[in-house]
């Protein structure tokens, strides 16, 4: 099988890669700025201890967590994207790769939000440095990488074989 994807196909692979990694790399940002927020803030809150808040906080981040690991590995499962490359072909299977991981990338935003906001409620750094860890290992772990889309295409999409040809006009 040929490694190369057809014009089109390419085009659209990087275009929608390109905006998709922005976004995550984005959001890996602003979940570290977040986390920086708190550590200077930490001086001007006063800490209160509210045991309710710390247990519902944990298993808020927890069920997000695994929950954004959950959603990728179902959204991402051989059967799935087996249907949708056969029904709507490369353009629909960049489409759910694209969605589902931006959906992913945003599930690990809100747990850094989350810790951000516990942080300003109790005054307590800790929420929000334990947020930004399980958001920035989600946030990796859906970070999108052009090589393994590519052999997504390859694999489930009903790609042409034919290489790309050279010198045609855009």
């Amino acid at each position: 099988m040929s490694n190369q994807l057809n014009e089109s196909i390419e085009r659209e692979l990087l275009r929608r890669h390109k905006a998709t990694a922005t976004t995550v790399a984005g959001l890996l940002v602003a979940t570290v700025l977040l986390s920086i927020a708190a550590y200077i803030s930490k001086s001007f809150l006063r800490e209160q201890h509210n045991p309710p808040v710390d247990i519902a906080l944990r298993i808020t981040i927890l069920i997000f967590g695994l929950g954004a690991v959950a959603l990728r590995r179902t959204r991402f499962a051989t059967m799935r994207l087996q249907d949708i490359g056969a029904l709507t072909g490369a353009s629909g299977l960049l489409r759910t790769l694209e969605k589902t991981t931006i959906q992913v990338a945003l599930i690990g935003a809100a747990i850094s939000m989350v810790g951000f906001i516990a942080t300003l409620l109790t005054g307590n750094a800790f929420y929000s440095y334990g947020a930004t860890l399980v958001a920035v290992f989600v946030l990796l772990y859906c970070f999108p990488t052009r090589p393994s889309w590519r052999r997504t295409l390859q694999q489930f999409a009903q790609v042409s074989e034919a290489p790309i040809p050279a010198g045609r006009p855009e």
